[in-house]
Parts: structure tokens; sequence; C-alpha cells
């Protein structure tokens, strides 16, 4: 294996609740405005279509294949680019927070569906029951969505490091209060301890990327999403995106996918001399 360099992009997005062909339009756009920034993939928000636990999602998750993920394939393929995003999954009776990894020809080579759902979510959403890895140009890569990445529930990380990830990629919707003072209580201090634990231990880079906008519906109804999606490699922060509910953005990070020196059983002893010692 080689070491591989790309540019990712991370589309901060606005996301409003329920308004369907709105969030896909903006999100097309972000897909070739990466694109034509020079970004091998994009990275965009969890349940960009919908908006995270927005009631709509009963009305209007579709199925996979499906319009949502028939949009993002296009946008996809027309841009020429990996694209991953977050989606409402509609399984017959069942609705998932899933996300994406869609080829730059329009093909869908992953599909993840959230396991770490929030107490105030699981009536709308159900729980994932697996994880997977891919190979591609880009090196190994794998997707989770915003609290599968929680610093009490990094197993699913350990997990996709274990597995052979080299890029762990996280559609998110960091929420905070509506008087939440950014200046007094910086955001973000969770997602770098968690992140950075899994990109020390096992040398990889793991970007979250969160949407921004308020949210309209559901039970954290009245809250912000706030962006400050962030990157993350094995020497610390590589690039973090600006704060605030109108904070759109794309931000392109340089992406460098390593080789991974050890292996199946070899890994608990490389572990054990970066002073792991859980199991």
């Amino acid at each position: 294996m080689e070491t591989i360099c790309y540019k990712l992009g991370m589309g901060q997005l606005l996301v409003e609740g329920g308004k369907l062909d709105e969030n896909l339009e903006r999100a097309a756009r972000m897909v070739k405005r990466a694109s034509e920034a020079g970004c091998s993939i994009v990275v965009l928000p969890e349940c960009l279509d919908l908006g995270w636990t927005h009631p709509s999602a009963r009305e209007l998750a579709a199925p996979i294949p499906g319009r949502q993920s028939e949009a993002l394939r296009a946008a996809a393929e027309e841009a020429g680019i990996h694209v991953v995003a977050g989606i409402t999954e509609r399984d017959g009776v069942r609705i998932y927070n899933t996300a994406l990894l869609i080829s730059p020809r329009g093909e869908i080579i992953l599909k993840h569906r959230k396991i770490n759902i929030l107490g105030i979510a699981q009536d709308l959403y159900s729980v994932g029951d697996r994880l997977g890895v891919v190979e591609t140009p880009l090196g190994t890569l794998a997707v989770t969505i915003c609290a599968d990445n929680f610093p009490n529930s990094l197993v699913f990380a350990h997990s996709l490091a274990r597995m052979g990830a080299q890029v762990i990629l996280s559609p998110s919707a960091w929420a905070v209060d509506a008087d939440h003072d950014n200046t007094r209580e910086p955001y973000g201090g969770m997602w770098k301890e968690a992140y950075t634990t899994i990109a020390r231990l096992y040398d990889v880079t793991v970007v979250g990327v969160s949407n921004v906008g308020w949210i309209t519906g559901g039970p954290w109804k009245g809250r912000k999403c706030i962006g400050c999606s962030m990157a993350v490699g094995s020497g610390g922060l590589i690039a973090e995106a600006s704060y605030g509910e109108d904070a759109e953005e794309l931000v392109v990070v340089p992406i460098t996918a390593t080789p991974h020196t050890a292996r199946g059983t070899s890994i608990a002893g490389m572990l054990r001399e970066k002073g792991y010692t859980g199991p």
C-alpha cells in the first residue's frame, strides 16, 4: 500500500427542516463547488434532506434507491467526485438515519445506518446493525454518523480502524441552545477529544461535517446547528470550519491516507505501545 494524498471538502451546509427540494438543491451546488475547488471527495451533513429529527421524515423519508439518494448520485456523477451525505431512509415501516458514500460514477459503494441513536430520537429512527469499510482510490474509507463517535462510544471507530479504515467520514448535526455564547463556551471540545483519540491510536484521519441553521421541528426545536466541522489527523487538528447558524461554507482539507503497519492480532501490541489499556 502507498500513501495517498488528495483534497477533501467539508461541505458545511444550510439545512432547513422539511424543505426537501431546497436542501437537495443546496447539496448539489455544494458538490459542484467542491469539485471546482479540486476536491476528490466532499462530506455533507447528517439528514441533509429533511433535517435531523424533523417530523417530516415520517412522510418524506424515501427508500434507497429513491428520490434523495438519486439526487445525490446524480450530483456525484455530474461533478465527478466522491460524495458522503446523510439522508433519512425508509425501509418498510422503519426509518433510518443513514449516510451514503457515492463514487464519482454515481454508484453507492457504502451505506451506514446510525447506531448510537440519542434517546430523544429513538421514536423516529431505528438503530443500525452493521459497520463497513470500502477500498477506494482515496484509500480505505469508513462512514459513521455524529453520535456514533461520542467519546463513550468509540467502540465503533475502534472496530472500523481495525477493519482497515484509513479515513473515517462522519456526517453530523451539531446543535446548541439558541442563546449559546461561543466566546464563553467554545464548541467542539468533545469531538476533538474523541477524534484525536482514534486518530492518534490508529494513524487515521477523522472528519466530521455538521450542517448550520435553526432546528424548526422535533424534540430540539428552537436550538441551532452551528457548523464547526473539523478534520483531525494523528498529529492533531487539521482544519476547522466556522461557528454559527449562518456559517455555510466549503473548507478544503489536505488528506493523507497512510498505510497501516499493524493488522489483525498485531494491532493489540501497537495499541499497548501507545499507552492504550482498553479491550
